[in-house]
């Protein structure tokens, strides 16, 4: 009998020792859980800027595609080492150009001034803030002479350090205090002479 009350009084202790442990795995798991929905939603955070910027691209692509007598007009990016000058976030008047006829140079134009505001986040306001884009977003666009093409790229400030673009696009070369945190994507474009 007595061997019994022991055997007892040992399984009772146990009891609460394995359920403190259990406590700690299931605390220990959740916050692991918690640590992977924080990492989730900063890559869809990232993902959804990146399909913003996307969308921006293709637009200006679009845009200058559609202007094709005044496209020269478009190529406002001319310091191609460092980016600059670019549209959106920061962005500098829009320089003037008299390329094809009065109405294709003044399309171009406001064509440039609708996307830097685009890029500026002018889609979607909140109280009297633009939020409608990217962290910090710039577009440039350039051309190169010698190929014949365009370089139309969007340029803005992730949130967490991945590699620096490649050396090619500059578009918002150090404006974002390290590089690499500056996201970048590009499209070419070249259009036909057909003369």
């Amino acid at each position: 009998m007595r061997r019994s009350l022991r055997s007892f009084q040992h399984r009772h202790g146990f009891g609460l020792i394995e359920a403190l442990v259990t406590l700690i795995i299931l605390l220990l798991g959740l916050l692991g859980l918690a640590g992977l929905m924080l990492t989730t939603q900063r890559a869809e955070a990232g993902a959804y800027q990146r399909a913003q910027a996307l969308i921006l691209l293709q637009d200006m692509v679009e845009r200058i595609n559609a202007n094709r007598t005044a496209a020269g007009c478009y190529a406002i990016t001319t310091d191609t080492v460092n980016g600059a000058p670019y549209l959106g976030i920061g962005a500098g008047t829009i320089p003037p150009c008299s390329l094809g006829t009065l109405q294709a140079y003044t399309l171009a134009a406001s064509d440039l001034a609708a996307w830097s505001n685009l890029l500026a986040g002018a889609a979607e306001a909140q109280g009297t803030s633009n939020v409608g884009a990217m962290i910090g977003a710039r577009g440039c666009i350039s051309f190169d002479p010698v190929a014949g093409v365009y370089l139309v790229s969007v340029a803005w400030q992730g949130k967490v350090q991945t590699s620096a673009p490649a050396s090619g696009l500059t578009c918002g070369k150090g404006l974002y205090g390290n590089e690499t945190l500056r996201r970048v994507v590009s499209a070419t474009l070249q259009i036909a002479n057909l003369n």
